[in-house]
């Protein structure tokens, strides 16, 4: 395996589409009323579909409260990268979590040991969201957690 040099925040914005694409594939086909015309996630659809203020999901997110009184600061790269991750994250956990809503406490709070005990929320926080989706692929084929 050779090792990434690329930033996440990069390949989001040359691909916004394909992840666009991959997190609705990957999880629910509710995931998709997140995006508008242009393939960007409208933070305000995501934040009232997981029922947290935009305060509270811009922590989640890892990123300031202020992103999201600025359109442009919204719609970056290095946001919408953040977002999406999550997005897809929780889509792919939100059917044996029992709905959105549980997985992304899940996603919050549960310690995953894989991971040292650190939860899906702050690795995602320090760029390692592909980890997390492996580790998920991972314990879908059957694999141990």
């Amino acid at each position: 395996m050779t090792a990434r040099t690329d930033k996440p925040v990069s390949r989001a914005a040359t691909s916004r589409k394909a992840a666009t694409a991959e997190a609705v594939r990957r999880g629910p086909a509710r995931a998709a009323t997140y995006f508008d015309k242009d393939g960007l996630i409208v933070i305000d659809r995501v934040a009232e579909s997981f029922g947290v203020s935009k305060a509270q999901l811009a922590d989640t997110m890892g990123v300031s409260p202020e992103t999201f009184h600025r359109a442009a600061r919204a719609k970056a790269p290095k946001t919408q990268g953040r977002v999406t991750e999550m997005i897809e994250i929780v889509a792919r956990v939100s059917d044996w979590a029992g709905g959105e809503k549980q997985a992304l406490a899940w996603y919050r709070a549960e310690p995953l040991p894989a991971f040292g005990g650190r939860t899906a929320e702050s690795l995602v926080k320090d760029g390692k969201a592909a980890a997390v989706r492996d580790w998920l692929d991972h314990v879908a084929t059957g694999g141990f957690a």
